[in-house]
């Protein structure tokens, strides 16, 4: 109960602190987690295992749900462009880096990759937001080229560390009934049980997600391709219905995702980062480095006027980086320093660029944007309705 304790109170200062400060309440609830590993003694228990488990899975189907699908046909070329090289450079980059300058085993190597190719979807998506970017061309091509850098990581994540065992087939057997089953399913669903204070939606959700999860731990694999996609396909349906979207997110950060968060930062060791700095700075370099060279000279063949802002976004990670790492520590694949220097570098990412971006290379609004993106002025409604 003690352990339950301070987390708890933990994940309240988090959210109290991401007020006051402005920051991204995942980033505080990673770095007390930092020092709640360090210097309180947190430990994780199988109760915070499974939460944070689930939250992390949670957060990629949210992800999923959060693409529009008609922004993705409005700038397909693009976006598979500048979203597929976003992924791929940093990805094969710090492969390459790590297991031939570093000396890393490669799986070690692969996991680096895979967690330093990510874009984050949470930081892009509140940029936009408060920028008042989301409706304009910029904004739709920086979202639509995101989901496609990180499709392209949840894939690989998938794809590398698949160890192929008699329950695969009906890990994908289940993975493609049950999107099925949501998509077809979701209309009578909704206007049989919608609307209803015991949210049957969410459990609906939730039951899927847990399937999903059996199946995965059963093939000795990860869900999180699979929640992925189902949130892609469920994406029109929470397009359509906000308030649904909205009350999910408020189960998700209220409860689950906090742990996720919170447990990724426990697993850093601040005396390992600190013998290991040269390491973490490289870690970051080869990131930023990979993601400039690729994602730039298309930015500014597509966005002549605000490349920089673009591929500055593009080079920010979060989620999908900590969640990466995370498996790679649990599947035995990286050790408490690899770890701690790569989820650090990960962190770092979601901070720096996005920062340098809204400071220095923010986009000139129009006037009517900028209107829309005040609350309380007309247009604050349609910036808010993403």
């Amino acid at each position: 109960m003690e352990q339950l304790g301070i987390a708890g109170l933990l994940i309240l200062v988090a959210s109290m602190a991401s007020v006051e400060l402005g920051v991204s309440v995942a980033l505080i609830e990673i770095s007390l987690g930092v020092v709640a590993g360090n210097f309180l003694g947190l430990q994780s228990p199988p109760w915070m295992d499974f939460l944070a488990s689930f939250g992390s899975i949670l957060l990629t189907f949210l992800a999923g749900a959060e693409v529009d699908p008609q922004v993705m046909r409005e700038k397909l070329k693009a976006s598979l462009l500048i979203g597929g090289v976003s992924f791929a450079a940093p990805f094969l980059g710090a492969w390459l880096f790590c297991a031939w300058a570093l000396g890393w085993t490669t799986p070690a190597a692969q996991i680096a990759g895979v967690a330093l190719s990510t874009t984050s979807l949470a930081v892009v998506y509140a940029v936009l937001v408060e920028t008042g970017l989301t409706h304009t061309p910029l904004g739709k091509l920086i979202m639509a080229s995101t989901f496609v850098t990180d499709f392209g990581t949840a894939l690989a994540l998938a794809a590398l560390f698949i160890h192929p065992t008699w329950w695969l087939v009906p890990f994908l057997a289940a993975s493609l009934l049950v999107i099925w089953l949501m998509v077809g399913l979701q209309p009578w669903f909704f206007s049989r049980y919608g609307e209803r204070v015991i949210e049957p939606e969410i459990k609906g959700a939730f039951a899927a997600l847990l399937v999903l999860m059996f199946f995965a731990d059963r093939a000795q694999s990860h869900a999180v391709l699979p929640a992925f996609v189902l949130g892609l396909a469920l994406a029109p349906t929470f397009h359509a219905q906000r308030e649904l979207q909205r009350r999910f997110r408020v189960v998700a950060f209220a409860l689950l995702t906090p742990f996720f968060f919170l447990k990724g930062g426990m697993n850093v060791s601040l005396a390992l980062v600190w013998a290991n700095v040269r390491l973490l700075l490289l870690l970051f370099a080869v990131k930023q480095v990979t993601k400039f060279s690729g994602v730039f000279p298309l930015a500014k063949r597509y966005l002549p006027g605000d490349a920089m802002f673009t591929t500055l976004l593009m080079s920010t990670g979060l989620t999908f980086g900590t969640i990466s790492s995370l498996y790679g520590l649990n599947a035995g694949i990286l050790d408490r320093a690899q770890f701690s220097v790569l989820v650090t570098a990960v962190v770092a990412s979601a901070v720096i660029p996005t920062v340098i971006a809204q400071r220095w290379f923010s986009p000139k609004l129009g006037p009517e944007i900028s209107r829309a993106a005040r609350p309380g002025l007309p247009g604050a409604a349609e910036a808010d309705d993403v």
